[in-house]
């Protein structure tokens, strides 16, 4: 199904870098905002910056994937120095399938992780790759997700008699 991530867990930040090496991962996709920090925070994380050097030490790169502007993008992430694809189109796949050439990846070597499943999990399942959902960081959403995530609430509801999505710790 369109909106079924193929795993669940509660953060990004508890991606488990040895089950990623066994998965044969070499690049981690990611969305920006409420996944990797905050959507209305523009300050550095330390978070951030120790998992994308847990990444590079495993010869895996962190790449962004978002459909926010080339300029939000970069006021957060030039201080990392990740690499990212702005105006991504999500739910669309085409953001992904640019990075996944530009970076000479094959779709087995990438997980797609956001925190919305009308856009990342979508997008990442057009696009052929794994898909991780999150839990949002942070409760609060600018006004165009607030809609995404009404409709999530009735997708999550359907699961919930099909078959209910369970975050877990780490990847499993």
């Amino acid at each position: 199904m369109i909106f079924r991530p193929t795993y669940t867990i509660d953060s990004i930040y508890n991606l488990d870098i040895n089950a990623l090496k066994n998965m044969g991962i070499k690049a981690i996709f990611s969305d920006l905002d409420n996944t990797l920090l905050a959507w209305n925070n523009f300050e550095t994380d330390d978070s951030l910056q120790k998992l994308e050097r847990r990444l590079a030490d495993a010869d895996i790169k962190l790449i962004v994937i978002s459909n926010n502007s080339s300029e939000r993008i970069s006021k957060v992430l030039d201080v990392y120095r990740i690499e990212f694809t702005a105006r991504a189109r999500k739910p669309l796949p085409i953001g992904i399938n640019k990075a996944i050439a530009k970076y000479n990846l094959n779709k087995s070597d990438v997980l797609m992780v956001g925190d919305q499943l009308l856009t990342d999990i979508v997008a990442g399942n057009l696009a052929g790759v794994r898909t991780v959902l999150v839990k949002p960081l942070v409760e609060t959403d600018k006004w165009n997700t607030r809609i995404n995530r009404c409709v999530e609430k009735f997708i999550f509801f359907v699961f919930r008699f099909t078959n209910p999505i369970k975050f877990e710790e780490h990847l499993k």
